[in-house]
């Protein structure tokens, strides 16, 4: 029985660690989705370079190489100086971007598009700290708080496209607007970043129901949470004797990694199919509409939105998808969505167009949540950490492998 005191530590402070959550995922890629967002200025200076293709394509491996060596020793890494050196360097790398524009004074050129690969990769390595670092985190905390980061995940999405629709009619195609829009996006950013750091660093640590969740899981055998529950004003527990460490004993990697294979599958085959077609296929190959150069901004806003809807809609007990077996299926059947792209793009007309993007945005940000949320249930903290860490590893691999077989679609325009 859990004593009254105990229960009301479980819920104190639990809307503001949810406000604080959302933050922070929308701070995980938000200096991500602005360089994405402001592509079009990219394009205009480097339009031999395919730069919407080839930064995704430098961001990714970094992501993907950082994470594997962060999940495989997940159990000894410091969460605490994880999770704000990623911030640290989103930070950075916002104001790297921002000063190298200014600095060249908005010249192209090979010189500038090798910095801003560098900065690309510098964003990589950010997000493999920060989003398996949280998602681990929260993953031993309350299913809400997944949530509510993978929500503000998505809201940086929504955010960036409303900026950058005000932006491009603010600035409507002046060579100086696209560049001042551009700038605005990463002074935005480095602020939004700034803040990130601040609410990890001095915020969230300090919530009562986080402090629950952490000396929980460090009751549980966790290494991680140590400095984290220092910076929370609790001390990290003494040493325990045989019979306790008995029980703090955990699953390996490999282990945990075969008990939900299906899981890890599910994550890598939902965002290999959203990336397959979402940014590229939509900002390049969309043929040609009425909207004119508003129309690929339209689709990734419209994806953005519904993204961020789905997210919200487990909320809602009924609604929610709980069986494995039934998720797998309905990530599956996403697959159908290819050849529907294809055709609309061929022979559909721009509402059609919309409506697909937005069934791709609302299945994607849906099922991540479902995922993300059943699949930690069952285990210990230290586990649930380590779990939440491998999904994201796999999440990345997905991301990896749609933006890969992106460019596919150029195969059929004879490229």
């Amino acid at each position: 029985m859990e004593l009254p005191d105990e229960a009301s530590k479980r819920l104190e402070g639990k809307h503001t660690a949810m406000v604080v959550c959302w933050f922070l995922g929308n701070g995980c890629l938000f200096s991500w989705n602005s360089m994405l967002t402001i592509e079009d200025y990219y394009v205009f200076l480097f339009p031999n370079y395919h730069p919407s293709r080839v930064l995704t394509l430098v961001y990714q491996p970094f992501a993907l190489g950082t994470l594997a060596i962060l999940a495989y020793h997940e159990a000894k890494i410091n969460t605490r100086r994880r999770n704000l050196f990623g911030y640290i360097l989103f930070f950075l790398s916002s104001l790297a971007i921002l000063v190298l524009d200014l600095a060249t004074s908005g010249k192209g050129g090979l010189g500038t598009f090798i910095g801003i690969c560098i900065i690309s990769g510098v964003f990589g390595v950010a997000d493999a700290n920060v989003q398996g670092g949280m998602v681990g985190d929260l993953s031993y905390m309350r299913p809400e708080f997944i949530q509510s980061y993978v929500a503000g995940l998505a809201a940086s999405g929504v955010i960036t496209s409303a900026l950058r629709l005000i932006t491009k009619a603010a600035f409507e195609n002046s060579q100086g607007g696209l560049r001042k829009g551009a700038i605005l996006f990463f002074a935005i950013s480095s602020f939004f970043e700034f803040l990130c750091v601040l609410l990890y660093a001095y915020i969230f640590a300090k919530l009562p129901v986080v402090k629950y969740y952490r000396s929980k899981a460090a009751s549980e055998g966790s290494k991680t949470v140590a400095s984290d529950l220092a910076a929370g004003g609790i001390q990290a527990l003494p040493e325990t004797d045989d019979v306790e460490s008995k029980n703090q004993e955990r699953l390996s990697n490999k282990e945990l990694l075969l008990q939900n294979i299906d899981y890890a599958i599910d994550m890598f085959l939902i965002y290999a199919l959203t990336l397959s077609i979402f940014p590229g296929f939509l900002s390049e190959d969309t043929g040609k509409h009425s909207l004119g150069s508003w129309y690929a901004l339209v689709l990734i806003s419209m994806y953005n939105v519904w993204d961020l809807i789905g997210r919200y809609i487990p909320l809602i007990k009924p609604l929610k998808l709980e069986s494995r077996k039934a998720l797998t299926t309905v990530i599956i059947s996403r697959v159908l969505l290819v050849p529907a792209f294809y055709f609309m793009s061929k022979y559909g007309d721009q509402g059609w167009m919309i409506m697909l993007t937005s069934i791709l945005g609302l299945s994607n940000g849906y099922l991540t949540v479902c995922v993300l949320t059943s699949a930690p249930k069952g285990y210990k903290g230290p586990e649930q950490n380590a779990l939440g860490n491998l999904l994201v590893l796999f999440l990345l691999g997905g991301i990896f492998a749609g933006v890969t077989l992106d460019w596919l679609w150029l195969i059929g325009k004879g490229w």
